[in-house]
Parts: C-alpha cells; sequence; structure tokens
C-alpha cells in the first residue's frame, strides 16, 4: 500500500487528500449539453420515464411474499396499461427503463412500450443492488438485461438507468464497454451534461434524475419500517408543476421519473393527467424520449450563456 493512499478502516477525516480527490474526481460532471435551440424552435423539453419494477423489487431482495408481489403485479396488471392509456391521449412519447426479470414476465408490455412508439431502455437485471457486486458480475447483469431487452423487443436499447439510481466503482467502465449513449442515473444538474471519468471526457450524455422529480419518495411505505410518508397527491402536483415552470423558463428540461405501480393508482394518475394538461396549456414544448434528447443535445450546438441554475 503507497503511503497517500489508507487503510479502508481509515475514517474520511484522516484521509490524505489524494484519496478524496480521487473519490471525488472518479465520475464528475463535463460540460454543459443543453442546446442553443431545441427541435423545432421548442421553449423547453420534457423527458417522461417510467421505471417499471413491478415484481422486481421485493425478488432482488429474496422476498418472496404474494402481498409484497402483489403490489408489483399492480404495475404489470393495472398501472402500466393506464400510463400508456395516458400517454396516448396526450399523444406524448416517453421512455419506459425495465428490469429484464420485467420483461421476461411481462413481455407483451415490454412490446407495446415500443410498439406504441415509447423507448424502452435498461434498467438492470432484477433491480440488484450494484454497489453490492463485484465488477465482473455487475458487468454480466447488465450485457443480460440488455442481450433479453433486445430479444423480447426487436429493438436494442441505447440508455441505462441503473437500478436504485446507484454507481459502484465500476458502474461507468460498464456502461462506456457495452456502447450506451446515455446514462440517466446521476444528479449533479437539472440539464444534461456530459460524464468524465477521472477529469476526461467520456462522450457519455447524462440525463440527471431527482429525488424531487420522482413519485416512490412521495407514495411509497414499508408496512413494517419508518417508511409511510404517504404525501397529499396535489401537493406533489405543485411541486412538480414548479420544476417544469422552472424549467420552461430557463428554456431547459424538465425529467420526470414514475413508476407504474406507484403513479398507476387512480388518484395518482389524476395529478398525472393535471401536470400533462398543465404543460400542454404552454406553446413551444417538445415531448421527448430520454434517446431521442440524448442525441439533440449531442449533436446541436451548446448554448453560450451559463445555464439558468434559479427560477
Amino acid at each position: 500500500m503507497s503511503t497517500d493512499e489508507p487503510a479502508t478502516t481509515t475514517p474520511s477525516w484522516q484521509w490524505p487528500e489524494t484519496t478524496w480527490r480521487r473519490h471525488v474526481d472518479a465520475v464528475r460532471a463535463g460540460r454543459p449539453l443543453r442546446p442553443e435551440r431545441w427541435p423545432d424552435g421548442a421553449r423547453a423539453a420534457v423527458a417522461l420515464s417510467f421505471d417499471s419494477d413491478h415484481e422486481t423489487i421485493p425478488l432482488r431482495d429474496g422476498q418472496t411474499s404474494p402481498g409484497l408481489l402483489a403490489q408489483g403485479e399492480y404495475g404489470a396488471r393495472v398501472g402500466a396499461p393506464r400510463v400508456l392509456e395516458l400517454l396516448a391521449r396526450f399523444g406524448v412519447p416517453a421512455t419506459f427503463f425495465m428490469p429484464a426479470v420485467s420483461a421476461l414476465l411481462h413481455p407483451e408490455e415490454a412490446r407495446a412500450y415500443t410498439r406504441d412508439g415509447h423507448e424502452i431502455a435498461v434498467h438492470g437485471w432484477i433491480h440488484e443492488r450494484n454497489t453490492l457486486l463485484t465488477a465482473e458480475d455487475e458487468k454480466e447483469l447488465v450485457r443480460r438485461a440488455l442481450e433479453t431487452l433486445t430479444e423480447i423487443t426487436g429493438e436494442r436499447p441505447t440508455g441505462i438507468r441503473t437500478p436504485s439510481w446507484d454507481f459502484s466503482d465500476s458502474t461507468l467502465r460498464t456502461i462506456l464497454d457495452l456502447g450506451f449513449a446515455y446514462d440517466s442515473s446521476l444528479m449533479a444538474d437539472d440539464e444534461p451534461y456530459e460524464i468524465l471519468a477521472e477529469g476526461r471526457p467520456t462522450g457519455l450524455v447524462e440525463i440527471p434524475v431527482d429525488w424531487i422529480r420522482d413519485d416512490a419518495p412521495y407514495f411509497t411505505m414499508d408496512r413494517y419500517g419508518a417508511v409511510r410518508p404517504h404525501s397529499r397527491p396535489r401537493d406533489v402536483l405543485e411541486i412538480w408543476r414548479d420544476e417544469f415552470d422552472a424549467a420552461y423558463r430557463s428554456g431547459g428540461v424538465f425529467q420526470l421519473t414514475l413508476h407504474p405501480h406507484v403513479i398507476g393508482h387512480r388518484s395518482r394518475l389524476t395529478v398525472l393527467r393535471e401536470l400533462l394538461d398543465h404543460i400542454s396549456a404552454h406553446p413551444g414544448v417538445w415531448y421527448a424520449t430520454h434517446a431521442d434528447l440524448a442525441r439533440t443535445v449531442r449533436t446541436a450546438p451548446a448554448a453560450h450563456e451559463t445555464p439558468e441554475h434559479t427560477p
């Protein structure tokens, strides 16, 4: 062991500067990728996404209770059809990040996404916790997931969202090695950016997420634990509406992450419908899949001004 590399048991406050800088610089936000103008002269971009986790959340942890599995089954049986119907009503494309096991359990659902003009993208094998895996196991699971979605839908995904938005020390290398065009798991900006690896540009587009723009923190609960938020749906609508309004004023991106087994319930789907009503009332909105967004920001001239980070 080198003199500037502390043992793993060394508390972080005793790390030398070289150590904490190495960790910080491993995966970093690079150049902003918000373009000078959006397609067709649009004022702002809206990228809706749905993580079709379904039964994989309990299965990941080895939990096979029919009650827990039924909560996930709701997403496939009820939530996803309702979501697809709503998107069709508004004529809005979306991206569905689907674990391979979900696609194997519900292949017709996976095919319905692409058939209806939406994008399907990788979301792990069984919603595994990649920070607990070896680099070899992580890469193998992502590779199998990519091949499974391609075989089921006939379309090769170009994007990935890591399960639970986790990044291990090897996640970025896995994504690059398998040839993905974009990732949507990190939170370093409101707008798309290029990912840096140890200070070097990778060419990989990041479409950032955030827990603020995710339905799960507001609505999920653990019957036997302390996780019992259950916010009022219209309180959440106000947050998401404010997020969109700020993105619209700055000419940026409004990205939203939802789950069919969460947002698909009746009172919550009403909120999504009202949000789409609100967005659609604004002229010059470009609805894009994450793949469309990544392709646009990668090829279009970037905006020269500093990105607006305040409402």
